[in-house]
């Protein structure tokens, strides 16, 4: 196991916290010299707040615990590829490294969010790894979406 596997078995870890509470079940770690530092997973449902993603609460404790809103050198494991929002604070925060698990089923999502991490030469740059762990990450996905279609089926 390499060792974006292995952080990325963190942030899945995260996804399921998400889906026992009945999240889209997306996990994130954000690591900094080999270490955790801090940990989220979906909360928009529980907390009727759209922005409760993983990605947003992780660096948010990032920030918190290091005192500055600069994650430079830093690494952040997410389950699903981000949406535009996160993507945006992504870039924003300065994590230096982005390593996704499951794709984006969105193509529009995916070319957007890969613009914005194209940025210009003024922006920071966020180098983005794909693919690590895919089978679990979308397994866990395809899970819920699948129990929550039964759900809705059940309750017509």
């Amino acid at each position: 196991m390499n060792k974006d596997e292995y952080f990325m078995e963190f942030a899945l870890k995260e996804a399921e916290k998400a889906y026992k509470k009945g999240e889209v079940p997306v996990g994130t770690v954000i690591v900094y010299k080999n270490k955790i530092i801090c940990r989220g997973y979906n909360l928009k449902e529980k907390k009727y707040d759209i922005t409760r993603h993983a990605e947003l609460i992780a660096i948010k404790k990032a920030s918190r615990k290091i005192r500055d809103w600069r994650l430079e050198g830093m690494v952040m494991y997410v389950t699903l590829f981000p949406c535009s929002m996160c993507a945006s604070a992504i870039l924003q925060s300065r994590i230096e490294k982005l390593v996704i698990g499951a794709p984006s089923l969105d193509h529009n999502n995916k070319e957007v969010v890969h613009k914005i991490f194209e940025g210009n030469n003024t922006s920071p740059k966020v180098e983005v790894v794909e693919g690590i762990l895919k089978d679990k990450c979308i397994k866990i996905l395809s899970k819920f979406f699948k129990e929550q279609r039964n759900k809705i089926k059940k309750d017509s």
